[in-house]
């Protein structure tokens, strides 16, 4: 996993809707999941969603919470 990705993850704010301003990593997972069913939006935006998706499927969370601390 490319560590630009996960800081991004981080520091990447929704930019509209209902979690417009929270963090891609705080997103909850029904969210999450949702966007997997009606299809990410194109771009850097639709990629960090989609690798949450997939952090949050695989219980991978715990990285984000590493990183979230060292920072």
């Amino acid at each position: 996993m490319d560590r630009q990705i996960l800081i991004s993850l981080i520091n990447y704010k929704m930019p509209y809707g209902k979690y417009k301003g929270m963090p891609i990593c705080d997103l909850p997972e029904h969210y999450l999941v949702w966007y997997k069913s009606k299809g990410f939006p194109d771009g850097k935006l639709g990629m960090l969603l989609h690798t949450m998706y997939e952090i949050k499927l695989n219980g991978l969370e715990y990285i984000i919470h590493q990183l979230k601390k060292s920072q």
